[in-house]
């Protein structure tokens, strides 16, 4: 009866805000969340940065076209300068299939947030999603679910819970500032069905930021903070374009209720060879110079809790 009464609660708090929204309890907890009304469906525009890896990007693409029960959005495939005939021959056929599919050409050296500020100056849509590549997209009403978030006054970015191929492991729920570093997502390795300390794999929560491998934001809020920051050509210019929200004072929030594969790195590979393991270090450097303040204390982060580990209490803190 008690969780029946908060449902209430929540309920009476939406209709005093005049928010048009469905209240949900949780299956296997005692926590809620909210399904906000979507009906204007406004357009949204699926950002997706390629160079060649057709069949990665194909199986990206149609997961879209399969799976999303949303209907009104383009998916904008951002060409960083591919070469092959394959793909070439992809983005030929697609554009003629879909009328929501088009490529723009962004030729240059690999540069994430260069790419995307381009095509996103060039979508159509009121509200943008990020979203890599190499991901695969599992929950149907993902795009709307995400809208809902979005679409409030409050919040800046959104995010989705993010697994790895196997299927049942998490990748990412969120992150938090200064942990392993300059930031680290949260429940790496946790299985896909656990609750999470209060529900957090389970309902929404607020977090510092979200990674850009499925992000959704306002257009006018990703212009408001001047999108993301082209200095920072491949690592932390999400973790910073999230950190810029919250100083425009809004609020991101995690979805783990949206789910979705993340290959990780698979098109790109890794940092590892040392021209580019010298770019980590002094895009990492920036991040500490621009941000110290707040990777050293994450506001959404209890200080009593471990850098080392997420949620973990920090033993030497007393």
């Amino acid at each position: 009866y008690t969780t029946d009464k908060g449902k209430i609660a929540i309920e009476k708090a939406l209709k005093r805000r005049k928010i048009k929204g469905k209240v949900l309890k949780d299956k296997v907890s005692t926590y809620y969340r909210i399904e906000y009304d979507t009906s204007e469906k406004p357009l949204v525009s699926i950002i997706i940065p390629t160079r060649d890896y057709m069949d990665i990007t194909k199986t990206c693409v149609d997961s879209i076209y399969k799976k999303s029960t949303y209907k009104n959005f383009e998916i904008v495939i951002a060409n960083n300068d591919s070469k092959k005939e394959e793909t070439l021959n992809f983005f030929k056929e697609y554009s003629k299939k879909y009328k929501n599919f088009r490529v723009i050409d962004c030729i240059m050296d690999f540069n994430y947030s260069k790419i995307n500020n381009i095509a996103i100056k060039k979508s159509k849509g009121d509200y943008i999603i990020l979203l890599n590549n190499d991901t695969e997209i599992i929950t149907e009403n993902w795009i709307e679910t995400m809208l809902g978030y979005a679409m409030q006054e409050h919040i800046g970015c959104v995010g989705a819970k993010l697994l790895y191929p196997d299927d049942l492991t998490i990748q990412h729920a969120g992150v938090i500032l200064g942990l392993g570093g300059v930031a680290s997502h949260a429940y790496i390795g946790e299985t896909r069905d656990a609750l999470g300390m209060y529900g957090r794999l389970r309902v929404p929560y607020d977090y510092a930021a979200n990674t850009a491998a499925c992000l959704m934001v306002n257009k006018k809020k990703f212009q408001e903070v001047n999108g993301l920051e082209e200095d920072l050509m491949v690592a932390y210019n999400d973790i910073d374009f999230n950190i810029k929200l919250l100083k425009a004072g809004y609020y991101n929030v995690f979805l783990p209720q949206v789910e979705i594969i993340h290959y990780e790195s698979k098109s790109r590979g890794l940092d590892t060879s040392s021209e580019k393991y010298k770019r980590f270090q002094k895009e990492s450097q920036y991040m500490w110079d621009k941000w110290k303040e707040m990777l050293n204390s994450d506001p959404f982060y209890n200080n009593n809790f471990s850098k080392k580990g997420w949620f973990m209490l920090d033993k030497k803190k007393k």
